[in-house]
């Protein structure tokens, strides 16, 4: 992040008023991931004391270390445990990732725990376990522990500390004798923030409560107008309670919060999984949706509902700034057009973070991270079941993506002339950083185009995983499935202790026999560093830099096609390259 300052001489001939602008300054961030206005502490990275412990490093699924950002978190099993992080600017809210245990027999547990800043208490912070946890079969955990293995352990807690704490002052979270439970604290984001006015109280109407009729009556509202006095809905701050979807249409209608801190929507406390968010109509073409948060309630996936933002066929919208936790999706958008989503955080989800799909084209999708998504965090798939033909001229830009607990950070099935760019992926924790696929798992779809896709400027930390019983799963992961794959192109990636392997190649068989081949792929500037041997039950599917797939399951066969690298860099890895099979071409120019 820098400060552009820009100042321009004076000139004797110009009026000393005129002057007033001859010095600008500007924000510029320029990077691989998202820029957004918190800062991160890892508690590994932070003081600990009492008899609080740092763990880690592992990637065991279901362990507190495993499932944490950089594979380490710290503990606070006892009374006067403590971590403690020294601010490094101003900052009046709290954010923390923590795993507290589940009830025994599912469903959470409610607890607190202590914030201290310079050694004097402030205020405790309320935690729930009632999100995470969920047990069993990988591809459909359940909440009842009786069903298996843990996975999905951890959750956030958030909370405005009612007073600016200063750079430099030390908040410390500590175990107390009231705090009666033990806590694994893996990072915490600081940020100093202030309440957004209503940007014109003459064209921006204020909903008369905070119920969910009273939003949608101010939505009407807007959209009733004859006047053409009214083009907005302002939310001030306070606690908005909604069981239902919201419905824009008729008209643009731009729906502005007080910030995401400041304004909130809730789904019931008393019910699980309710679908709440908005729909729009084609007719809402134009509409904007900006500064707030949606907290929902649910404890499982539930595919279907469950996304804040469930649009078809509607175009020109806009979404900035919005904070989602505990539903299935932020954005499901079929043959969405010309949307742009941008600023905003997605945490703790069931599903995808944000997924475009049956024609969607002309999007933007940039600078938001998504952290601990249960599907791809930021995806497109060509599919055709619902309307729309080619995803295409999509850009996906300045994304982080941490902890998604199941499926990739970034994921493409099928399109053309869509890129992905200035990305940062980390700790996936059973998929790839990135997927590149042709499968279309049962559905109508478009495989590849000839025109390119394009991935660029992107680090995958930590990646890879196992999933879908004993397949490994790569930093990325290109597989040639039941449509056409072509056109890929990869650029300036580095690949950085992935779990597996660096990059895998897969083709999928039917019948004993390969569909679509591998081909027209090239990666230039690719590297992988650190693929090591797992020493776990698949060790042997581990430390390679590049691996051609041989056999990834039972029924399969080997990677089909051929790809080129330019410029690859291999290095640390176990083994650099493994391809046994005579299916598959590696061309490495130097």
């Amino acid at each position: 992040s820098y400060t552009v300052r820009t100042v321009v001489a004076a000139d004797a001939n110009e009026l000393p008023v005129k002057r007033e602008n001859n010095t600008s300054s500007q924000a510029l961030f320029v990077g691989r991931g998202a820029n957004m206005p918190y800062d991160m502490y890892e508690a590994e990275d932070g003081t600990t004391g009492g008899g609080a412990k740092v763990v880690g490093p592992n990637r065991t699924v279901g362990d507190v270390a495993g499932e944490a950002s950089g594979r380490k978190a710290v503990t606070l099993d006892r009374t006067g445990d403590y971590v403690e992080f020294t601010t490094r600017a101003a900052t009046n809210t709290l954010v923390t990732r923590f795993s507290i245990p589940d009830a025994p027999g599912g469903g959470g547990i409610d607890s607190t725990l202590n914030v201290y800043v310079d050694g004097v208490l402030l205020k405790a912070i309320d935690l729930t376990s009632k999100y995470a946890w969920l047990y069993g079969n990988e591809t459909a955990p359940g909440n009842s522990p009786g069903s298996g293995a843990p996975r999905h352990i951890y959750d956030e807690a958030n909370t405005m500390l009612g007073t600016t704490v200063p750079a430099g002052s030390k908040i410390r979270l500590q175990k107390d004798s009231a705090n009666t439970t033990t806590y694994a604290i893996d990072f915490v984001n600081l940020e100093q923030v202030a309440p957004v006015a209503n940007p014109n109280p003459a064209t921006y109407t204020v909903p008369a409560g905070f119920t969910h009729q009273d939003v949608q009556n101010a939505l009407d509202k807007v959209r009733m107008d004859t006047t053409g006095t009214l083009v907005g809905v302002y939310l001030p701050a306070g606690r908005y309670s909604t069981a239902s979807k919201f419905q824009v249409y008729g008209k643009a209608v731009k729906v502005v919060g007080a910030g995401p801190w400041y304004t909130r929507f809730d789904a019931p406390s008393t019910q699980d999984n309710t679908d709440v968010g908005f729909r729009a109509e084609a007719s809402a073409k134009g509409s904007s949706f900006a500064n707030f948060a949606y907290f929902g309630n649910y404890t499982s996936r539930i595919d279907g509902p469950g996304k804040v933002f469930d649009f078809s066929n509607v175009s020109d919208i806009v979404i900035d700034n919005i904070w989602n936790e505990h539903m299935v999706c932020l954005y499901w958008g079929a043959n969405t057009d010309s949307v742009t989503i941008k600023n905003s955080r997605i945490r703790n989800m069931f599903a995808d973070g944000v997924n475009m799909t049956n024609g969607s084209t002309d999007n933007l999708v940039t600078n938001n991270e998504a952290r601990a998504t249960g599907d791809d965090s930021f995806a497109l798939f060509s599919a055709i079941d619902a309307g729309g033909a080619d995803m295409k001229n999509n850009v996906y830009e300045n994304l982080t993506s941490i902890l998604t607990w199941r499926a990739a950070g970034v994921a493409v099935y099928g399109g053309y002339d869509n890129t992905f760019r200035n990305i940062h992926i980390a700790d996936t924790l059973v998929y790839s950083g990135i997927t590149v696929s042709s499968l279309d798992f049962g559905y109508p779809m478009n495989g590849f185009g000839t025109g390119p896709t394009t991935i660029e400027n992107v680090s995958i930390v930590r990646a890879g995983g196992h999933f879908w019983g004993s397949q490994t799963f790569p930093g990325i992961w290109l597989f040639s499935a039941s449509k056409v794959f072509q056109g890929i192109r990869v650029n300036n990636v580095d690949i950085v202790d992935p779990t597996y392997s660096g990059i895998m190649f897969q083709t999928n068989y039917v019948g004993g026999q390969p569909q679509f081949p591998i081909k027209d792929t090239v990666l230039t500037d690719v590297s992988v560093s650190g693929a090591r041997k797992s020493g776990d039950a698949f060790d042997a599917k581990s430390g390679f830099g590049l691996w051609a797939n041989e056999m990834p399951e039972a029924g399969q066969g080997p990677a089909v096609g051929e790809v080129t690298f330019n410029g690859l860099k291999l290095s640390d890895n176990a083994q650099d390259i493994k391809n046994t099979t005579s299916t598959f071409k590696i061309v490495n120019n130097p």
